[in-house]
C-alpha cells in the first residue's frame, strides 16, 4: 500500500512539474511595443480586443487603399509584433491589407500565455478582423512557426478561403520527439494540432512554406505535417532559409509562391 501511494504520489509530482514547465518551455514574449510600422513610413491603426476571459489584446491593422487580400497573421512563440514588424511590413509592402496580434502576455497585450488562452485569443481575433466580408476580397490566415498552430485553430473558427503555413510542424509532440523530453509527453496537456485543425477543415486550399536550412523546426516535420493533411495543398521549399530569417535568400521565388496562392482564391 505505501508502495502504491508512492507512486500515485510521484506521478501527481511529475504531473505538476510538467504543467509547470509547459508554459516556460513554449512561449517565450517580449514585453513592450519598441517600433510600430508608422517609424518605417506606413500607415497603421493600433487595435485593441477584448478576449472572452477579459484580457485585452493589441492588434495592428495594415490597409492598403486596394488591398489585393486580407491577412490575418499569427506571428511565432517569440517576441512580440515590434520584433516581428519586418516580416509583417513585406506583406503590407505587397499590396496586402494585414490584422496581426500579440497573443496574452505579448508586448502590451495583458495576462499570461497558455495553449488555451491563445486559442481564446484566436477566437476574438477573427471575430474583429474584416467581420464584414463584403470585401470581396480573399481572407487568408498565415501563421508561422507556433504561429501556423493557430491559424489552422482559427480555420476552425471562421472558415477562411486559404490558409498560410510557414516553418510549422504536425504536433507539439513531434518536435520533442527523440529528445529527453519526450518522455514527459504523457504528462503534457500542450497538443498544437495543426494537423488535425488542418483536416477538420475540408477544402480550405492550404499553402505550406519551409526552410531547408531550418534548426528550429527540422525541414523533416514540415515535409511530415505536409503529408498528413488534405488537399488541396501546395508544398513550397524555401532554399538555404532557417527558422527565423525576416527575408529569404531567394525573395523572389518566395514571393512568387505566395502571390500565385492567393491570386488563386476566390473570396465569398
Amino acid at each position: 500500500m505505501f508502495l502504491a501511494v508512492s507512486i500515485v504520489a510521484a506521478l501527481v509530482a511529475l504531473l505538476l512539474v510538467v504543467r509547470w514547465i509547459e508554459p516556460r518551455f513554449a512561449f517565450f514574449p517580449s514585453q513592450g511595443e519598441d517600433a510600430t510600422p508608422h517609424e518605417s513610413g506606413v500607415d497603421f491603426k493600433p487595435v485593441s480586443i477584448d478576449t472572452s476571459d477579459g484580457e485585452k489584446l493589441r492588434a495592428w491593422m495594415m490597409t492598403p487603399a486596394a488591398p489585393r487580400a486580407r491577412i490575418v497573421y499569427f506571428h511565432g512563440n517569440g517576441g512580440n509584433l515590434s520584433i516581428w514588424m519586418p516580416c509583417l511590413l513585406n506583406i503590407a509592402r505587397r499590396g496586402y491589407a494585414v490584422f496581426a496580434i500579440d497573443y496574452r502576455g505579448y508586448g502590451v497585450s495583458t495576462g499570461r500565455p497558455t495553449e488555451r488562452g491563445l486559442h481564446r485569443d484566436v477566437d476574438a481575433t477573427v471575430a474583429r478582423a474584416w467581420a464584414d466580408a463584403a470585401s470581396g476580397k480573399p481572407l487568408v490566415y498565415w501563421g508561422r512557426s507556433l504561429g501556423g498552430s493557430m491559424a489552422a485553430y482559427a480555420a476552425t473558427v471562421r472558415r477562411p478561403d486559404g490558409l498560410v503555413l510557414e516553418s510549422t510542424f504536425p504536433e507539439a509532440r513531434a518536435v520533442v520527439r527523440g529528445s529527453p523530453l519526450s518522455l514527459l509527453v504523457p504528462f503534457a496537456s500542450y497538443r498544437f494540432a495543426v494537423t488535425d485543425y488542418v483536416n477538420r477543415t475540408p477544402g480550405v486550399p492550404v499553402l505550406q512554406l519551409h526552410g531547408d536550412q531550418d534548426s528550429i523546426i527540422p525541414f523533416a516535420l514540415g515535409r511530415e505535417l505536409f503529408a498528413s493533411i488534405r488537399e488541396p495543398k501546395r508544398f513550397v521549399v524555401i532554399p538555404g532559409a532557417d527558422h527565423n530569417d525576416d527575408v529569404p535568400l531567394d525573395a523572389a521565388a518566395y514571393w512568387s509562391a505566395i502571390d500565385s496562392f492567393i491570386n488563386a482564391l476566390r473570396a465569398p
